[in-house]
């Protein structure tokens, strides 16, 4: 086993819109014999990453972003509640890890944390590394300050999604801007923390506006380690609870974009698989998705259950991944080279 890399690259390509959206437009095949290719070079196609997302701190977020039912702007039906005890969020780690989960991700509604939050907030990533877990918060904006106290406590990933295009953002989201969300992006790589970002299909955009949104994650200063790809799960009360669906193949297409123009990144299938066949996510799967959520929630929204989950895997011959497991490892790259030599294998 390889552990992580940095996901850097000093000749990586730096992508225009149009020559991502001709990557996008391929004929599906094309797109996906690729995607696969890709994939092959930098990981197991076999193996994916588990995470467990817990919500520390629900509801009553002064944001409007209008997918999302921990607003308070918006009539979904949620209670606000306080940011959960340290010994608590111990013990669900605990209970993820034991069921498989390598990764354990913290949510809190926030437009940003509060000073008198950081010793709480350092004592949970403080505690779930003790039980040999990577550790992974989203909390809303972070300054300079905020991202070098979380790396200091040991923070592996900061999730800060950009939910899409620049030019469709303001669409979706009126108090806090584009740059803002690319800034805390900045600060926490400047910090050292591994980021996670990604984005939402569903929230009305259009296809170049998903092709966008990878654009703008491609060409950061370093691609995300970790691209969560969420599908909207429209909740009654908020703005977007009548969204249209989202074209299974479109979001097969949006997978594979992600996988060939982000090749060193966990690509996360992400919220909406209660809507998803299992056909659907093998082909997510097969395009370069390598990480899943698992757990029946995600913050406040279904998920598959564990037992679902792994029916699957086991239909599709797909292995967990162990904890900081990024590359195959030597001999498991010359099996799969000398199964299909046609397929390149990172060397």
């Amino acid at each position: 086993m390889l552990h992580s890399e940095p996901n850097t690259d000093s000749h990586r390509r730096i992508w225009t819109a149009e020559s991502a959206r001709a990557l996008f437009d391929q004929p599906l095949m094309d797109l996906l014999f690729q995607a696969q290719t890709v994939h092959r070079q930098h990981f197991d196609p076999n193996r994916v990453q588990l995470s467990r997302l817990l919500s520390i701190k629900t509801g009553g977020c002064p944001e409007d972003c209008s997918y999302c039912s921990q607003s308070a702007r918006h009539e979904s039906g949620l209670s606000a509640s306080k940011l959960m005890e340290v010994q608590r969020v111990r013990a669900e780690a605990r209970r993820a890890r034991d069921a498989g989960a390598t990764r354990y991700c913290m949510g809190a509604a926030w437009r940003s944390p509060k000073a008198r939050d950081m010793p709480q907030i350092i004592a949970m990533i403080e505690g779930v590394k003790a039980l040999g877990m990577e550790t992974c918060m989203t909390l809303g904006m972070l300054d300079a300050d905020q991202s070098a106290q979380l790396a200091e406590a040991g923070l592996d990933y900061y999730n800060h999604n950009i939910d899409t295009s620049e030019a469709h953002y303001a669409n979706v989201i009126t108090t806090r801007t584009f740059a803002e969300r690319i800034d805390t992006l900045e600060n926490v790589r400047q910090a050292g923390i591994k980021v996670c970002s990604g984005g939402i299909l569903g929230l009305g955009e259009g296809q170049q506006d998903r092709v966008d949104m990878l654009v703008t994650l491609a060409n950061l200063p370093s691609p995300p380690d970790s691209v969560p790809i969420n599908m909207l799960i429209p909740v009654a009360g908020t703005p977007l609870e009548d969204a249209a669906p989202v074209d299974p193949i479109d979001f097969v297409r949006t997978i594979a974009t992600a996988r060939i123009m982000m090749p060193r990144s966990h690509v996360r299938l992400s919220a909406g698989r209660t809507a998803m066949s299992d056909e659907m996510q093998a082909m997510c799967f097969f395009a370069g998705a390598n990480s899943i959520f698992v757990g029946d929630t995600l913050l406040t929204k279904d998920n598959p259950e564990e037992e679902s989950d792994m029916r699957l895997f086991a239909k599709l011959g797909l292995q967990p991944m162990v904890v900081h497991e990024h590359a195959p490892d030597e001999a498991r790259r010359e099996a799969m080279l000398a199964a299909d030599p046609a397929i390149p294998i990172l060397r």
